[in-house]
């Protein structure tokens, strides 16, 4: 009996053995070129091609070609960073699709965290945000089976199916230690970057980009449109959770609000370097904004808010991005198949690189302790470099906002809530039994949270009164949110949602109190100087 790690092991072994002849090939010609260097190569092929027609000739069964051939490249990519893939034909149709178009499914990005599907961010207004899946929850099984192991690519296929259909999401969630199971209805994922702009209480205008899709900035465009005929103060872009996408689409918003021939990143590789910069001339936008990030907000998103920031033109406040700033090229095949291929990294305009390395080894599995990390924080944190007007910025690894704050945590009875669908399954049965109507003003008064907690109940959910006293706030508005939605849509809906959150609200503070970005530039280098002195 050969056990997995040997067959996988003469998996990888002969599956070289098809590509030796091409491989034989290259090392010749470059033998003859570059002597010494190749020589090596060529010995190497010379020995595996060896091996492996000795293998071939003696080992004990048949063998598919096909799949020996792809261990091969999966292997060999394996060693490189975790962004670097392999598609089968079907893998690089359904990637493809994920940065245009629709597509059906749950509405969550996923990545793959050593051996765990992971959650990154649920995608809003999509089945799975509206059922709590958040950020953090490890994928273990799909419909009952174990997804541990398997590559995004795999987990996606089987979490996609025919739209109205269900599928059950078996979830570990820190700091709990029963898995949850979420039975989810497949809808189509129709991908918008701006979801919602509007104007809020205090004159400020509110944008949404939840990506960097290909109509990002056509999207942007008319928001913005749309805004400043409504005579805003200031804008708030909120890039919490966004995981990035298209590099062009970044750097043409970026183009809004800094104007044109201004440099917005580098990309440097060992083959290629490029500068990429502004195109358009467009009009000039005095008013302060301010760019909202998280530890979710990578990749793309970290370039705008980044860039902004670099040329004076944005306040970033939040908490340190993810620090994804590789580059891949996305490669189609002769045979329909595709690879994805890190080829360089991004630095912005100040020279900061935005990749964190550490988080390559997390992705790949490898364990890093508390030491490592802080070692890596503080040697980013040794680099200086200056925005357009000599504003000190530190690092690299990830955008460090001009000012932090940290988020909100949900309690551990709001997140069962949410687990198990109560608020809408309620607002669906309320809404019924008022002929789908809701008044202008309507609240959540006494009887319907009454009848909430007893519909909650039937789900089988226990709460103390502790729990009632620190979530009732958060019930209120969620329900009222749930209510507005069915009725009004999905943009009022969310004006209610935002209400409690503690991040926005800091940041429409900001408005009230300093009517120009300068004001805030030096308010947010006040508050820094201060953080220094106490630490110190």
């Amino acid at each position: 009996m050969i056990r997995p790690k040997q067959k996988l092991a003469l998996i990888s072994i002969i599956s070289i053995w098809a590509l030796s002849a091409l491989l034989l090939t290259v090392a010749t010609n470059a033998y003859a070129q570059n002597r010494p260097q190749s020589a090596n190569l060529y010995s190497q092929i010379q020995l595996f091609s060896e091996v492996l027609q000795k293998l071939k000739q003696s080992y004990v069964t048949e063998l598919s070609d096909e799949e020996l051939i792809k261990a091969a490249i999966v292997g060999m990519l394996g060693s490189t960073d975790p962004h670097t893939t392999y598609f089968t034909e079907s893998e690089f149709k359904d990637f493809t699709t994920s940065t245009k178009g629709s597509f059906g499914g749950l509405g969550i990005q996923i990545d793959k965290i050593g051996d765990y599907i992971t959650v990154v961010s649920p995608i809003e207004g999509t089945p799975a945000y509206r059922m709590g899946i958040t950020a953090g929850d490890k994928i273990v099984k799909v419909n009952g089976e174990s997804v541990v192991g398997f590559s995004t690519e795999e987990a996606i296929k089987r979490m996609r199916g025919d739209v109205g259909t269900k599928v059950d999401i078996t979830i570990s969630r820190p700091g709990l230690a029963e898995p949850l199971v979420f039975s989810i209805t497949r809808e189509t994922i129709k991908i918008k970057s701006v979801p919602y702009s509007f104007k809020m209480s205090n004159g400020a205008g509110y944008i949404r980009i939840t990506q960097f899709s290909e109509n990002t900035v056509t999207e942007l465009r008319s928001a913005l449109t749309a805004l400043e005929s409504e005579g805003i103060i200031g804008l708030i872009i909120d890039l919490r959770f966004n995981p990035g996408g298209l590099l062009d689409q970044a750097v043409d918003t970026v183009n809004e609000f800094i104007g044109q021939n201004r440099l917005v990143v580098e990309t440097k590789g060992r083959t290629e370097n490029k500068q990429l910069y502004t195109r358009y001339n467009t009009k000039e936008r005095n008013y302060p904004v301010i760019v909202l990030v998280n530890e979710a907000s990578a990749s793309a998103s970290e370039i705008f808010a980044g860039s902004l920031q670099d040329w004076d033109k944005g306040l970033v406040m939040g908490k340190n991005t993810f620090g994804k700033g590789s580059v891949q090229q996305l490669i189609p095949l002769s045979n329909g198949n595709g690879v994805k291929i890190t080829t360089s990294y991004y630095y912005i305009k100040s020279g900061r690189c935005i990749h964190k390395m550490s988080n390559d080894k997390l992705l790949k599995g490898q364990k890093l302790d508390d030491e490592d990390l802080k070692k890596e924080e503080d040697k980013n944190h040794q680099q200086v470099y200056y925005t357009a007007t000599n504003r000190k910025m530190y690092g690299g690894g990830g955008i460090q906002p001009d000012i932090i704050f940290e988020s909100d945590l949900l309690t551990m009875f709001g997140a069962e809530l949410r687990r198990k669908n109560v608020f809408f399954n309620f607002a669906v049965d309320y809404l019924v039994q008022h002929d789908h109507k809701i008044a202008n003003n309507f609240e959540v008064d006494k009887k319907i949270f009454t009848d909430f907690l007893d519909f909650a109940k039937k789900q089988d959910i226990k709460y103390t009164q502790a729990d009632l006293d620190s979530t009732d706030s958060y019930i209120r508005n969620t329900l009222k949110s749930e209510m507005v939605r069915k009725v009004k849509g999905e943009q009022e809906a969310y004006k209610i949602t935002i209400a409690q959150d503690k991040q926005l609200m800091q940041a429409m503070e900001m408005f009230d109190r300093f009517k120009t970005l300068k004001e805030m530039f030096d308010y947010a280098e006040l508050i820094g100087r201060e953080k220094t002195k106490v630490e110190k």
